[in-house]
């Protein structure tokens, strides 16, 4: 039996960037602090540059999914966004409202760390799941005591030697029970504690330095992932 029931995820926020940077960032630049989207069959029905984009999803039976920016500008070359995602969970409500949202705090964590500290560079993006052991209760928390961050807070510098990966120097730049994102001169890594909500942990890479390489660095990361959970 099915229990399809609508959702809205609200938020707003200021972010270090113009709406035109922003506006950017959420239409062409996701890999560089989300991930890749110019897949996805959206149809633009807001489309009023660089204030408002409303994109839309639908599907059989009323299904949609649908994502809505509004942007202002403020003083100093900064953005208050109000963000909105709405449209319909099948199945399991509660979890999959509760994971959407949590994301959603990341994300748009994510696309500010983005816009202050790496705004316009290119990016190669990897994306990294760990094995499915790694969906154990404990799961993310062995994630942390395998990087040596286990009480790292925000803020917090790190400069860890990781077997398989290399050095990894730079600052916590967010952190939470599910959550953890790692700064550096060069790139972002974000990791998603998803076994809270049924699924195997996952991470990404956002490698700003020039000379990214999504196949090495997935192979370097699930490497170290491998021995993490064996």
């Amino acid at each position: 039996m099915t229990d399809n029931r609508n959702f809205e995820i609200v938020c707003d926020t200021e972010l270090p960037g113009t709406p035109e940077r922003v506006w950017e960032a959420v239409t062409t630049g996701t890999p560089a602090w989300m991930f890749p989207t110019d897949q996805w069959p959206d149809v633009k029905t807001v489309n009023e540059y660089p204030t408002h984009l409303v994109s839309r999803m639908d599907g059989p039976d009323g299904w949609f999914n649908q994502l809505e920016h509004v942007l202002e500008p403020l003083e100093g070359g900064r953005a208050r966004l109000h963000y909105v995602h709405s449209g319909i969970f099948a199945d399991n409500w509660d979890e999959q409202y509760d994971g959407a949202s949590r994301h959603t705090e990341f994300y748009l964590h994510t696309l500010g760390q983005y816009l202050e500290h790496f705004d316009g560079k290119p990016v190669v993006f990897t994306d990294i799941q760990a094995p499915a052991a790694s969906q154990a209760p404990d799961g993310f928390a062995r994630l942390r005591a395998a990087l040596g961050v286990d009480s790292a807070g925000q803020g917090t510098h790190v400069d860890v030697e990781l077997d398989g990966v290399g050095r990894l120097s730079g600052y916590v730049d967010f952190s939470n029970e599910h959550f953890l994102g790692l700064r550096t001169s060069n790139a972002m890594y974000r990791f998603f504690g998803r076994n809270a909500w049924g699924a195997p942990v996952g991470m990404t890479v956002h490698d700003f330095s020039g000379a990214g390489d999504s196949d090495a660095t997935a192979k370097a990361w699930s490497g170290f992932l491998d021995k993490a959970y064996a």
